[in-house]
């Protein structure tokens, strides 16, 4: 049975409407949040693995923000771009156009891999105000403080795409392996809410459309970080980074920080690489009081 989110109640106070829209030749599915007459948008884009729903909780702390969440292309609802690498070119290209088709001059907040699609896209001329990066890759991954486990993610997506394709598949999206990343990243000691990012992770971490794009996407999500993007990024730049982050260590946010023309660090302390299930409500709270 799946288990009830923690944040639910807030969630429930805010307007949901799932919508479509024509992105690169083929459909976009994105989900918008708060009401149509807000005075802030935020378009947000999720995580490696993921889809619209992992970011849901730091949604719920943002009454009165209209944000748009698309699912990436290959992830969730959103099927792979036809005839396309799911590269950090295609990624960008396919953020640059959903911007200027749905937001427009919206803010732009990317978690984790999406903090790299963003920045790349931003550094590369998507119109937008301001950039939010939560739990931002700011360094190559095989240098974070488990690169020996990067190694093996390697290996795992590599033989997931090299075995014949059904077996391939379900080793992908085993549910023990799946257990066992979310074991890993989570770092809160309180059982329910334990639960609860195992549940999300059990639910949505597989809804990948087929092992091609999921390979794509782990490889750039492994070839590529944020400090290759920040010295071209010129708007101001909101950083929500943890302190207990196994991907980037907090030490490499924050030379991170320095690269930017214009940025602001907010440290969460006692958190790993997962602040929008563990700690939603802070990095609401951070992203408030650094908007105008």
């Amino acid at each position: 049975m799946p288990v009830a989110s923690p944040y639910a109640p807030r969630l429930d106070a805010i307007a949901i409407e799932r919508r479509e829209a024509e992105v690169l030749g083929g459909p976009t599915v994105y989900w918008v949040y708060g009401p149509a007459d807000a005075g802030t948008t935020i378009l947000a884009v999720h995580g490696f693995r993921g889809e619209h729903h992992g970011l849901e909780p730091v949604v719920a702390f943002l009454p009165g923000v209209r944000v748009i969440m698309p699912d990436l292309p290959g992830f969730g609802e959103t099927p792979p771009l036809t005839g396309r690498r799911h590269d950090i070119a295609t990624y960008a290209d396919w953020l640059d156009a959903f911007a200027a088709t749905v937001a427009p001059g919206a803010i732009v907040l990317g978690h984790s891999f999406g903090s790299i699609v963003s920045s790349a896209a931003v550094a590369r001329g998507l119109a937008t105000p301001r950039l939010i990066l939560v739990n931002p890759i700011g360094a190559p991954a095989l240098e974070g403080p488990r690169g020996v486990l990067t190694r093996l993610a390697i290996f795992y997506y590599w033989a997931g795409a090299r075995l014949p394709r059904a077996i391939g598949t379900w080793l992908l999206r085993n549910p023990i392996v799946v257990r066992v990343m979310s074991e890993a990243m989570a770092k809160t000691r309180d059982r329910g809410l334990r639960a609860f990012i195992h549940d999300q992770h059990h639910r949505y971490f597989s809804l990948f459309a087929d092992r091609d794009v999921l390979h794509d996407a782990f490889v750039t999500s492994v070839s590529h970080d944020v400090s290759e993007y920040a010295e071209r990024i010129t708007v101001p730049t909101l950083l929500i980074a943890a302190d207990r982050d196994d991907i980037t260590p907090i030490e490499a946010e924050r030379v991170l920080a320095k690269r930017f023309a214009d940025a602001a660090l907010v440290e969460i302390a006692d958190v790993g690489h997962l602040i929008h299930y563990e700690k939603p409500a802070e990095a609401a709270a951070a992203i408030r009081d650094w908007l105008p």
